[in-house]
């Protein structure tokens, strides 16, 4: 079963939070034998959401509303930034009215796990705005979300993303697996 992530930052650096959160996810994925597809922003050239620009939509735009159809699973990420998901993120989102009048329209009947990171200890807001949007487009958000403390994100020693974190991170997924029982033909069981 195909598996979206959808990397909601713009920060291209391989090391970059988004990046490594994104790599461990899809890694921990394929080890049950799901098929990931890490959508990155920093990559995508999607335009800025217009009426006018509405019609006509570019290639990187059909290519993204594609990778969100196919995809009955998805996790969406976002760094926090003043309050919510990056501006950049609830664009791409926008585009998804492109989806309108498909038969199933928008996310429907998709599985939807949320985290966010914050330096502070305010990323829920970050999960909540993206749990106003996926439930917007009609999509089922996974009752486990991921609000993370950036400074606690990676193991001062190794660097590498922390045993806390790594269990949480490993739960989402656990959970998010198991969700697929329940998509049956884009509806809930």
């Amino acid at each position: 079963m195909n598996v979206l992530i959808f990397n909601g930052s713009i920060d291209e650096r391989p090391y970059a939070t988004s990046n490594r959160l994104a790599n461990y996810l899809a890694g921990e994925l394929k080890s049950k034998n799901f098929t990931p597809e890490i959508f990155n922003l920093g990559h995508a050239n999607i335009p800025f959401f217009s009426q006018e620009a509405f019609g006509k939509s570019s290639d990187a735009v059909s290519a993204m509303c594609e990778a969100f159809c196919k995809a009955d699973l998805q996790i969406w990420m976002t760094p926090l930034y003043h309050g919510g998901m990056t501006g950049a993120m609830k664009n791409c989102l926008d585009w998804l009215e492109l989806t309108s009048k498909h038969q199933r329209p928008y996310l429907t009947g998709k599985v939807v796990a949320l985290l966010s990171w914050a330096d502070g200890t305010q990323a829920m807001q970050g999960i909540n705005a993206m749990d106003a949007v996926a439930k917007a487009l009609r999509a089922w958000v996974l009752p486990y979300s991921l609000p993370i403390l950036k400074t606690n994100l990676f193991d001062s020693q190794t660097h590498e993303i922390s045993t806390f974190y790594k269990n949480k991170l490993d739960m989402m997924v656990q959970l998010l697996c198991a969700a697929k029982s329940h998509v049956i033909a884009g509806t809930e069981a």
